[in-house]
């Protein structure tokens, strides 16, 4: 099963396995991480679940849609090249291991 792990703005750092096919916002939503919220349930009509991905993973994980890009305008953080919603990324063989961070803002 694949791994994610949440980085928070003090620098602590959770790792959690989980299924296939579930979104980061799902994952952390489920484990309390702080500022993840994911007001809207994943309908990507919210962006309560604003991350940083890890600039090691920024080129291994699909790229953003034409919607979460606009969404991305409404972020209590500056958005930034690797700003993502974390609703819209899933766990797959291919984002095994994957690392975001939770923006200051978001706690």
């Amino acid at each position: 099963m694949p791994e994610v792990t949440y980085v928070q703005p003090d620098g602590s750092r959770t790792t959690y396995v989980a299924d296939e096919g579930r979104s980061l916002m799902k994952i952390a939503v489920e484990h309390l991480v702080p500022g993840i919220i994911g007001e809207c349930g994943g309908d990507l009509s919210c962006a309560t679940c604003h991350v940083y991905v890890d600039d090691a993973w920024t080129d291994r994980i699909p790229p953003k849609s034409a919607e979460e890009e606009s969404m991305l305008d409404v972020t209590s953080e500056e958005p930034t090249e690797s700003s993502r919603l974390a609703c819209q990324i899933q766990l797959t063989p291919a984002t095994d291991g994957v690392v975001v961070h939770v923006p200051l803002t978001q706690r």
